[in-house]
């Protein structure tokens, strides 16, 4: 089943690349190597506010890094044109906004990974890196930067 299919299958439409709130590029190529810029979380196409373990819960971390996924798959499709070309997507660093006291970010990440996994099968499978820090540019919950390999 290519990606596509797999993606109609879930209900899933990709967004287009974002505008970058800062000084850099939403993903560079080099070699046969994509890296996608981090991608915070949106709801309602502004910033998804909050903080894991102190306004939202872990399921809603989760949520949010499954849609943080979704538009990381926008930006990987405007990047290479064509995720069948993907043979891999290599790492997810996620970073979650959090108090001291929460240790939950492995499971707000396997949102992300879940569907990843979901959409892409055995070239889903990746590494990963999953971080509390004490906040996130405009109070997003959660970020999370992708790297691929491509065909």
């Amino acid at each position: 089943m290519s990606v596509y299919d797999k993606l109609t299958e879930l209900s899933i439409s990709l967004p287009p690349v974002a505008i970058p709130a800062a000084a850099y590029v939403p993903f560079v190529q080099t070699g046969n190597l994509v890296f996608l810029s981090g991608h915070i979380a949106k709801k309602d196409g502004k910033p998804w506010v909050g903080q894991l373990g102190k306004t939202m819960s872990t399921e809603e971390g989760k949520a949010a890094a499954r849609a943080i996924a979704i538009d990381l798959m926008g930006t990987l499709h405007a990047a290479v044109g064509d995720l069948n070309r993907v043979t891999r997507i290599v790492k997810l660093m996620s970073l979650v906004n959090s108090t001291g006291e929460f240790t939950e970010q492995h499971l707000v990440t396997n949102g992300a990974s879940e569907l990843i996994g979901e959409v892409f099968g055995a070239k889903g499978a990746h590494a990963r890196s999953a971080f509390g820090v004490a906040q996130i540019p405009m109070g997003a919950c959660v970020e999370i930067e992708l790297i691929a390999e491509l065909a």
